[in-house]
């Protein structure tokens, strides 16, 4: 297979995960034209994948001095860094923190000095790594790259795709974080992806924040920031439309006419979304200085060893960024 060695960078992510099972049947499953580059601890790697009964062949990888054009997915192309634990642990805890930051630290140093294709992290567990400081992955490398103000998340699949205007707030505070600046630049962000990877301008629905797009008090969101938002997006050109009610929106008649609907909060287009394609989309962020792709599964450490997890994300992941 011919390929162009710019390199996809995987971070494993939480060390008692499935992700290290998910990885190796990613592997076996899906061929990939272009290098991955796993930055994860060799000897926790090592260890979950042969109780799996996997066996790879390890090219170790200098992160300081990496040859690309010698790369390529013979054998597994792993950086790795140390966990600095006794013994591997069989849950999760903020005893693995350190740990997962330096792998996010390796993996933007490398994404900051070379061209690579992406990015891709295996899943984090939000309330032991973040601590309350960031919402969640997509806030923290928005802060790690100096790019607050442009990120989105973007949950992609070609039939539909969706993104949450507000991320992992609780509900009584989302009203707070919806403004006709954030719409705004919230739809730019999107549009400027479609633009540069599929060479269209999206159409856009826009869904409404309250029941039916309506309240019972005399102003709303609706009427104050949302539609205001969507009139100046129409008039300079963009495909948008809405405010659209959340509860009809996704029916088939209505969601063919969309490839992307923008909601107001996270679950609003989430939970729609998941359950029509399930594992088959993947959560892209936008907006940083590289696309970068979380796989859409949590860490499920019950499933630990046991051989039976779905690398469909996963997989759709690596042929995103495999072109």
């Amino acid at each position: 297979m011919l390929m162009n060695n710019k390199p996809i960078i995987v971070v494993a992510g939480e060390p008692n995960s499935v992700f290290s099972e998910i990885f190796c049947k990613a592997r076996i499953k899906q061929k990939i034209k272009n290098p991955i580059i796993l930055i994860v601890s060799e000897k926790n790697f090592t260890q979950q994948i042969k109780k799996l009964g996997y066996s790879f062949k390890i090219n170790m990888v200098n992160k300081d001095k990496i040859e690309f054009q010698k790369l390529n997915n013979n054998k597994i192309n792993l950086i790795n860094v140390d966990l600095k634990f006794k013994k591997t642990f069989d849950k999760i805890s903020n005893r693995s923190n350190d740990y997962i930051d330096t792998c996010f630290s390796v993996a933007l140093d490398i994404l900051k000095k070379n061209k690579c294709l992406g990015f891709i992290n295996g899943p984090i567990s939000k309330k032991n790594f973040l601590n309350s400081k960031y919402l969640g992955i997509t806030e923290y490398l928005a802060s790690k790259t100096l790019h607050h103000k442009n990120a989105v998340m973007l949950i992609y699949n070609k039939r539909l795709s969706v993104s949450p205007l507000t991320t992992h707030l609780p509900l009584k505070e989302v009203y707070k974080h919806i403004t006709k600046k954030k719409i705004i630049n919230h739809i730019k962000v999107i549009n400027k992806f479609y633009m540069k990877r599929f060479k269209k301008s999206p159409r856009i629905g826009i869904t409404g924040l309250n029941p039916h797009c309506e309240s019972n008090f005399k102003s709303s969101e609706e009427k104050g920031i949302i539609k205001p938002a969507i009139n100046y997006l129409i008039k300079n050109k963009y495909k948008v439309s809405g405010p659209y009610p959340a509860d009809t929106i996704f029916m088939q008649n209505h969601s063919k006419k969309f490839d992307v609907i923008l909601g107001m909060y996270h679950d609003q287009v989430l939970t729609p979304v998941k359950t029509i394609f399930g594992f088959d989309a993947v959560n892209i962020t936008l907006g940083l200085p590289f696309i970068r792709i979380s796989p859409d599964h949590g860490p499920n450490t019950s499933m630990l060893g046991k051989n039976q997890s779905d690398p469909t994300s996963l997989i759709e992941s690596l042929k995103f960024l495999d072109k």
